[in-house]
């Protein structure tokens, strides 16, 4: 650990050589946010690709979208950012946006409509991971040039292939593949006809408060002010967030003040910080779930008696109180509280008897080898070893594949875990957001590679759920929607190969000088334009 950090503090020390303002004491510059975080999962910068936790951090602080959160003002909803205005055709299916004036690039490039129609374009050509998040609105690469239109510099028009709800549709907007990039600059770059894509999964052309000027993959990434930024200049001149994997060495950081916030602290240096001078504990509910899930290709684990034997196996109330004590609470439902048709139920609780009487209904009565693929993170790693230990009750062999961010998600995108135990953050604050991705699946086969669906990647195909989802999208009455939304969760919970167990506290350690630090709520990442020392 002492060499780890002995590394971190070079490396932090090296990146902040280059600020105006320089410090002999163990305190940063007072226009510089030092972060600690695990960016291990950062594989792009591009919002048309770009699905990770710590990307979206990125993005949200470099690229503008056309409606945006106000970070501290996030029970308000979406608000105008790029787009100043819109309206809605009669039939429903039409949105005009009117472009803000003002927003510039980074490169000095204004922001325009043809921009806008540009980056919405290539995210659904490019068929990324999060492409789904626009094409479930009929967007299609063979339809793009009459769907998503800009008849001017001023003007937007989106064509969907039905009414949805409006809120619906902006509140997607608001997701990471809603950044509007430098269209001029991803042009200049482009690679065998990638729209940018190779040079944008490592530079930045946004209009946001901050470009990337340097990442060093599972190390850190040095964010510096965009020059041509439309809105009050940050106070935070510069953002380097250091990767950094332990608790400990996060905690000794934070109390020596060489980094201002700390966003990994276990519980126990939750506690030990309690009484250290010029060191706060703030924290936030996010729409954070942490959650196991099986794969259907497993015949094992396709067997319901088998899965609903591993849910009653499962020490919820033993891990909330233990290592996962005050930054996770019990929650078995794939919408996070907050969100709109969100319920509280839990179903399930630990009772091995149950869970052996369970397994011996099945056809695997003596279970059988299992492998839990798990990202190396330590809150992850325990709840893993905890799973390991009940289901081990039961007769299961576990085996624990660990890997990094990247590794972990790469094997679950390609359906090749038996069981993976991850976490999955909305996209956009609608309860389709995981709805339309926890139980919707319309093509099960290898070859529709969709990967942004968790029941693809689980292999699970449920016809009746994906139409109950489909109609939910589409229904404008805000209290039969939500009504549905709540028949679909207690369909899940009693059917799925999902084991939904905790919902995110996140509890940030930062020094007592820091404000304005706003992790996001249940709807979006970071924002780090807002903060003050």
């Amino acid at each position: 650990m002492t060499k780890k950090y002995t590394f971190v503090a070079l490396a932090l020390s090296a990146l902040i050589s280059g600020a105006a303002i320089t410090t002999a004491s163990a305190e940063t510059p007072p226009n510089m946010l030092v972060i600690a975080n695990r960016i291990d999962d950062i594989k792009t910068f591009d919002p048309a690709e770009s699905f990770e936790f710590a990307g979206a951090d990125v993005s949200r602080n470099v690229y503008e979208k056309l409606v945006n959160f106000d970070p501290l003002d996030l029970d308000a909803g979406y608000q105008p950012q790029l787009a100043e205005s819109w309206e809605i055709s009669e039939d429903g299916k039409t949105i005009t946006f009117t472009m803000a004036e003002g927003h510039v690039f980074s490169t000095g490039n204004p922001v325009t409509a043809k921009d806008a129609e540009f980056s919405l374009r290539r995210a659904v050509m490019l068929n990324k991971t999060p492409s789904f998040i626009l094409t479930q609105f009929g967007f299609t690469p063979e339809n793009v040039a009459e769907t998503i239109v800009a008849p001017d510099d001023n003007t937007l028009v989106l064509t969907l292939d039905k009414p949805y709800a409006l809120s619906f549709v902006l509140n997607c907007l608001t997701a990471t593949i809603g950044g509007i990039v430098d269209m001029t600059a991803a042009m200049e770059n482009e690679v065998d006809g990638d729209m940018g894509n190779a040079w944008l999964r490592t530079n930045t052309v946004g209009s946001g408060p901050y470009k990337v000027v340097d990442w060093k993959p599972n190390e850190s990434v040095l964010m510096d002010l965009n020059p041509n930024y439309g809105g009050d200049t940050p106070a935070m001149e510069r953002v380097i967030v250091q990767h950094i994997q332990e608790s400990a060495t996060q905690r000794l950081q934070l109390e020596r003040g060489d980094i201002d916030v700390a966003r990994n602290l276990s519980p126990e240096d939750v506690a030990g910080l309690a009484d250290v001078d010029g060191v706060k504990i703030v924290d936030e509910l996010r729409g954070r779930l942490m959650y196991w899930s099986a794969n259907q290709k497993n015949d094992m684990l396709s067997d319901p008696n088998v899965i609903a034997a591993l849910k009653l196996a499962a020490d919820y109330e033993g891990m909330s109180g233990s290592f996962l004590k005050g930054q996770y609470t019990v929650h078995q439902a794939f919408l996070p509280k907050t969100f709109l048709g969100a319920i509280d139920d839990k179903p399930f609780s630990f009772d091995i008897e149950a869970a052996k009487a369970t397994l011996a209904q099945s056809a695997y009565p003596d279970c059988g080898p299992i492998k839990i693929s798990v990202r190396d993170a330590q809150e992850r790693i325990d709840i893993a070893q905890s799973l390991q230990n009940t289901w081990g009750q039961l007769g299961c062999d576990i085996e624990l594949i660990v890997g990094t961010g990247a590794q972990t998600l790469d094997r679950y995108r390609a359906r090749e875990h038996d069981i993976y135990l991850g976490a999955w953050g909305p996209d956009y604050p609608d309860p389709n957001t995981n709805a339309g991705t926890f139980a919707f699946n319309p093509d099960n086969s290898d070859e529709a590679g969709a990967t942004g669906l968790l029941a693809w990647r689980n292999a699970w195909d449920l016809p009746k759920l994906s139409e109950k989802t489909l109609a939910a999208v589409v229904e404008n009455d805000t209290d039969a929607r939500r009504a549905m939304y709540k028949d679909i969760q207690t369909e899940f919970q009693n059917s799925a190969p999902f084991g939904i167990m905790f919902q995110q506290i996140e509890q940030n350690g930062m020094r007592s000088n820091v404000e304005n630090f706003v992790a996001g709520g249940a709807t979006t990442a970071v924002s780090y334009w807002v903060i003050t020392k």
